[in-house]
């Protein structure tokens, strides 16, 4: 399998970004978005997940990406996503090792994030991370009316948390495991992939 390395996202990787938020997202960002927060480095972050081709003819396809905003010494990540065909390569966790490298290089002491409060998965993903529930947001995603919960990550500028991020990044080095943030059950993603519907997992 092609190993899989992440860089700053350029303008030249939109298209497949949005080729990735379109399966993903009920309703995705606009590529005039992306744009603009790309055009903001001193606050924000932008990652994707590339294949690792050799071959510089070869157009290296982008299997994910990540985002993240800094301001007052707080992080927000703003998105994290992987293509559906592509998950279980730990290719969010890769992006959020470095996400979270960047954020702290930009002095955030604390990161906060929403997901989906039946996105079981991303939530074992994020505490991993050392994120933890603080909250809901009742109807967050106005699209599908399902809650969000808030989770937040503190003392990212501390040696304790320099810890988790070298752990997480020396776990990605092991053979085997996942990212454990699939989302094929949900079915929007389902539908745009081309599965059949499974409306009864988490």
């Amino acid at each position: 399998m092609t190993a899989v390395v992440v860089e700053p996202m350029r303008r030249r990787h939109i298209r497949g970004v949005m080729a990735i938020e379109q399966l993903v997202y009920p309703k995705p960002w606009t590529p005039a978005l992306f744009l603009s927060e790309l055009a903001q480095p001193k606050s924000r972050t932008y990652l994707v997940a590339l294949e690792n081709s050799r071959s510089f003819l070869r157009r290296r396809n982008v299997l994910g990406y990540a985002g993240v905003m800094v301001a007052v010494g707080e992080a927000h990540i703003t998105t994290v996503a992987a293509h559906p065909h592509h998950h279980r390569r730990k290719i969010a966790s890769r992006l959020l090792v470095q996400l979270l490298r960047e954020a702290r290089l930009l002095g955030a002491e604390a990161a906060t994030l929403e997901v989906r409060v039946n996105n079981r998965g991303a939530q074992r993903l994020y505490a991993a991370f050392g994120f933890a529930p603080v909250g809901v947001r009742p109807g967050y995603y106005a699209e599908t009316g399902e809650d969000a919960l808030i989770m937040w990550a503190s003392g990212l500028l501390s040696d304790a948390y320099a810890d988790i991020l070298q752990h997480q990044a020396a776990r990605l080095a092991r053979p085997g495991g996942d990212s454990g943030a699939a989302d094929l059950h949900v079915p929007w993603v389902q539908q745009r992939v081309g599965l059949p519907a499974d409306t009864g997992r988490d």
